[in-house]
């Protein structure tokens, strides 16, 4: 199969048929059957799964899976990638805020030797203090601290090589970082400017809050990059300047008490000294946590999500 199309579902039943009906569309006038599209019913509760089952019964290439609860986009997004069995696979989201007419043209770009071709909402239709400002922001600190040059991270739509993006597990809320994930698989990247709609139905399942998650999730990708292999360089490094620190603050707290002064003459200083170093064992075992996170998942090959059920995907349950 050519190529495989996967949409995270949670609660847009009113946005899936004409998002299907349109993809239908462009799909067929340019790869006639050579596609398929895989629903991900990630625990919807609005009817959305019996009409992703009614959409089944009558079309063959679509696929639906349904979770047995809400685990969120990233697992949504994963099982997607486990079930395709295209040659591409690209993510669409669910809401009919991406335009399936960029498709044909996101797949050119792979075939001029790039493995991902990102999609970029230059025209956002979005409101712009909630989404586009801070969006602005995020893209640029992402690009700034990974050295992947991307405008947009946060559309949903792009393409990939399987044999790409098959590589990569996703935990967390780590799918916006797919093409640097990409990237670390020594994947050739390239963006592509694509149309953008105003939300018609529904309502957005995300808000100000993104921005925190978004920047503690870069923190994360940014020491997986570096310190994966070597989480001693970071300690090591983090090691030697309490050790200096506290030789300093030793020999300070020395000539103090030779210039006359008590070391409980103020509790000012040693509140200062176990602020940082509360902060920082605090961050340092977020990122061990992190590790110890993932080596659980990957050593027992657990997947992120547990499927209730399928269709037309001949009773598997699983991708794994």
């Amino acid at each position: 199969m050519k190529i495989s199309l996967s949409v995270p579902v949670y609660n847009e039943r009113e946005a899936l048929t004409p998002l299907f009906e349109k993809v239908q569309r462009v799909m067929r006038a340019h790869y006639g059957n050579d596609w398929e599209i895989i629903f991900v019913n990630d625990g919807s509760h609005d009817g959305s799964e019996k009409l992703l089952d009614d959409l089944a019964s009558k079309n063959p290439e679509v696929k639906v899976v349904h979770f047995r609860r809400n685990f969120g986009q990233t697992a949504a997004m994963m099982a997607g990638f486990d079930f395709a069995q295209g040659e591409t696979i690209i993510p669409l989201d669910g809401d009919g805020q991406n335009d399936p007419e960029d498709i044909p043209r996101i797949v050119a770009k792979l075939d001029e030797g790039y493995e991902v071709c990102s999609g970029w909402r230059k025209d956002r239709q979005d409101n712009a203090l909630q989404r586009n400002i801070p969006s602005i922001f995020a893209n640029k600190l992402i690009s700034a601290v990974s050295g992947v040059e991307l405008h947009d991270f946060g559309c949903s739509l792009k393409a990939y090589r399987a044999e790409v993006i098959k590589g990569v597990r996703l935990y967390g809320e780590m799918h916006r970082f797919l093409p640097i994930y990409a990237k670390w698989h020594g994947a050739r990247i390239t963006e592509l400017p694509v149309n953008h709609h105003a939300r018609k139905t529904g309502h957005s399942k995300y808000g100000l809050e993104r921005v925190l998650k978004v920047v503690m999730d870069l923190l994360t990708v940014r020491f997986m990059d570096r310190y994966m292999l070597k989480p001693m360089y970071l300690f090591g490094f983090w090691g030697f300047l309490f050790l200096c620190g506290s030789v300093g603050f030793t020999a300070w707290a020395l000539y103090m008490r030779t210039r006359g002064y008590f070391f409980t003459a103020t509790p000012l200083p040693m509140m200062a000294i176990f602020s940082f170093m509360t902060g920082v064992i605090c961050f340092l075992m977020g990122l061990l946590a992190e590790m110890v996170t993932r080596t659980f998942h990957e050593s027992q090959n657990k997947a992120i999500y547990m499927v209730r059920d399928t269709r037309n995907l001949d009773g598997k349950t699983s991708a794994i």
